[in-house]
């Protein structure tokens, strides 16, 4: 392992550690649900970059996979009374078989309509589940008795390591590779004996996992909802926007741009009520023309830049014609 692996584990560790004791620091309940929603975007968007980033397909249909996590875990831990932890599971299971069902057929579609059809998907099922189950889900009052909030950040805390640690394995396997070789050009990919299917599928399975535990936190952080709410077509354009901004194909890309992202949304939702999507949506676009590596190319392109200048720097006071 090299120095640089070094440095990065340790730097790792001792973030997980801050969050682990923010709560112990923290008393505003706000400041907890901030960094809970910071968790929340940062986990789909690392989820979703798995399948958008480094497997090249956009999906705008993670909504789909999230609202089957809530569903689930909300009805079994609520109705049927299982622990929240197998409730849970049953959710991330439960959007793993929804996107095996889907995938095949989706995955024939290419480029825009492969997005379109998947923005499909989740348009359906925010409709039948708005018919199916049309009054606020609420939890009842032996529940609010005991509602804390503090196990609920631990809880997106452990699946937000969970998502960006799954990710950095998965991207750095041979399966990995195989995913990027999909993204960079499908047709050489499969000369080479790389089952783009296969790939595809995989990073589709993973990430709709990750999304649907994801929704079951969130079935549990949350004390009333309309059920079709996880479902909406919102929560896939805020994890695109969000792995856009922050930097597609890498794994800190999510975090930047989900720490960014929640930060700003907050700061316009005090000041400008109601103008943050016309902020995010014309951030969104110029990303795309301008900026297509996010925040995480621009940082690279200025860290270059000074770099260089450094560089030209040093080489002039060492020339023997300086001064």
């Amino acid at each position: 392992m090299t120095r640089k692996h070094v440095l990065g584990a340790g730097l790792v560790v001792i973030i997980v550690a801050v969050l682990a004791a923010l709560p112990q620091f923290v008393e505003s309940e706000s400041t907890i649900n901030l960094a809970i929603l910071v968790g929340l975007y940062v986990s789909l968007a690392s989820s979703w970059n798995i399948l958008g980033g480094y497997t090249g397909q956009t999906s705008l249909g993670h909504a789909a996979f999230f609202g089957v996590g809530t569903l689930i875990t909300r009805l079994l831990w609520l109705t049927a009374g299982l622990p929240l932890s197998l409730s849970i599971l049953a959710g991330g299971i439960g959007a793993v078989v929804l996107s095996l069902i889907i995938g095949a057929p989706a995955f024939k579609l290419k480029g825009a309509y492969f997005a379109i059809g998947t923005l499909a998907l989740g348009q359906v099922l925010y409709v039948i589940v708005g018919d199916q189950w049309p009054m606020i889900t609420s939890l009842p009052a032996a529940q609010l008795a005991t509602y804390n909030i503090m196990s609920r950040y631990y809880l997106f805390l452990a699946f937000t390591i969970l998502t960006i640690g799954t990710a950095y394995l998965l991207v750095n396997s041979r399966f990995g590779l195989g995913m990027m070789a999909v993204r960079e050009e499908e047709d050489a990919a499969e000369s080479l004996g790389v089952s783009a299917l296969r790939h595809k599928l995989l990073a589709l399975g993973v990430s709709s996992f990750l999304a649907g535990l994801i929704g079951g936190a969130f079935a549990f952080y949350h004390v009333g909802y309309y059920p079709q709410l996880p479902f909406g077509p919102l929560w896939s354009f805020d994890t695109v926007t969000i792995v856009f901004i922050g930097g597609t194909g890498t794994i800190i890309g999510p975090i930047i741009g989900g720490v960014f992202f929640v930060l700003l949304k907050e700061l316009l939702s005090l000041k400008l009520v109601e103008i943050h999507l016309t902020v995010f949506g014309t951030l969104f676009v110029l990303v795309v023309l301008f900026l297509p590596g996010g925040l995480v190319e621009a940082w690279s392109k200025t860290r270059d830049a000074f770099a260089h200048r450094m560089r030209k720097r040093q080489a002039r006071s060492l020339s023997p014609n300086a001064g």
